[in-house]
């Protein structure tokens, strides 16, 4: 049987090279940061989720190599036979408090957390209404609930609000929405959706993945941007970002429903509890985000240098209030090729395109760090520059 399968993956791979799809991986041999080196050369990251800078922070180094020392490599159990540590329980209450809820459950990724959190409390009765770009995460999550599925164009709030209107005759009904829009990076309009949740009657959860420790003055997300902290039900996030850049996911919010998560999420049961290290460096992490903004500002500031600066230079950039830009190019190839023409200009950056993006929304998805100096920025700026006008794409 292999060999017929065999030559029908092979064709659907070459079809997937033919149309400039195929996605190769680079290998980076050193720590992430703002320089790493790929194939032996140094060049400048502007791809990486490492919003704040922290992926190698010496602080964090510490606290997980000290907690190797004290609580070991991994916990080689799942949370509710043997998996649970009082770090596990320490970082659950730091996640809180920095959000302003009432419980935090942990989760191995924050796919897990948004798989995780749909089935165990809604049925068939209920109703899930969902943002048309939300994560696939979310999408997976949704998939696995047994509720009716309404879907509203992206951030838009007259669809949203037909939607809510048609399932009014669900017994419960949830908002679930992307605080920052991960390929475009536009801010979910979160106070015109709680405004529509408390007129129909409909709990919001909002994955806080792009957005926590990136927007607000103080990095606490899309409830903060729009002073709606506590007011949101359920948070998901992430601790591979702006928080570290490692592993682990978590769900945030009411104190029922984080128990009845902690009850029944599948992900949750049935995964290994995260290790060790890694709970006792986001608590580091946390405590180090309370005692300064310098991060934030810093990466505020990188974000708006280089967004006006590449509009002025002519380059199509989707609007964003995140640390995402999206310089667009509406060519798979182009994309490809433009990305690779900059890697040969020491700026490391990938080419998005089907099925991460929409047929004909091909990018470069920028991604700018607190680790990032002017001096970076200006480089990748010139790079563009070049590039863009030997490729025809600005003038």
């Amino acid at each position: 049987m292999y060999k017929d399968f065999q030559k029908h993956l092979q064709a659907e791979l070459k079809d997937i090279e033919d149309a400039g799809l195929y996605k190769n991986e680079r290998i980076i041999t050193s720590a992430q940061g703002a320089c790493i080196q790929v194939g032996g050369k140094e060049v400048l990251n502007f791809c990486a989720n490492n919003y704040l800078g922290l992926a190698n922070n010496k602080e964090l180094i510490k606290a997980a190599k000290e907690a190797m020392d004290t609580h070991g490599y991994g916990m080689a159990s799942v949370r509710f036979i043997c998996g649970t540590s009082d770090l596990h329980k320490k970082l659950e209450a730091k996640i809180a408090n920095f959000f302003g809820t009432e419980d935090t459950i942990l989760y191995a990724a924050c796919f897990d957390a948004n798989g995780g959190v749909f089935e165990p409390l809604l049925t068939d009765q209920d109703a899930i209404i969902s943002d048309a770009l939300n994560h696939a995460s979310i999408i997976d999550g949704v998939r696995l609930c047994k509720a009716k599925r309404y879907r509203y164009a992206n951030a838009d709030m007259a669809d949203l609000e037909k939607q809510l209107q048609l399932a009014q005759a669900d017994r419960f009904r949830i908002i679930a929405t992307d605080g920052v829009f991960s390929m475009d990076g536009n801010v979910a309009p979160l106070d015109k959706i709680i405004e529509l949740a408390n007129k129909y009657n409909a709990m919001v959860m909002v994955d806080e993945s792009h957005s926590a420790g990136v927007v607000g003055n103080t990095g606490r997300g899309v409830t903060e941007l729009f002073n709606l902290r506590g007011k949101v039900e359920i948070i998901t996030g992430t601790l591979g970002k702006a928080f570290g850049g490692a592993v682990g996911g978590f769900t945030t919010g009411k104190k029922e429903i984080i128990d009845l998560l902690r009850q029944r999420s599948r992900p949750y049961l049935f995964s290994n509890s995260i290790p060790p290290m890694v709970a006792a460096a986001g608590a580091r992490m946390f405590d180090m985000m309370s005692e300064t903004n310098e991060l934030q500002d810093k990466l505020h500031f990188n974000t708006n240098y280089f967004k006006e600066k590449m509009l002025a230079l002519g380059f199509d950039i989707k609007p964003t209030q995140s640390a995402i830009c999206a310089v667009m190019l509406y060519d798979a190839k182009l994309s490809q090729e433009f990305a690779a023409k900059l890697q040969d200009e020491g700026i490391y950056v990938t080419g998005f395109y089907y099925p991460v993006v929409p047929k004909g929304q091909d990018r470069i998805r920028v991604q700018l760090s607190a680790a990032h100096e002017v001096k970076h920025l200006d480089k990748a700026i010139a790079a563009f520059a070049k590039v863009g006008r030997e490729l025809g794409v600005i003038k």
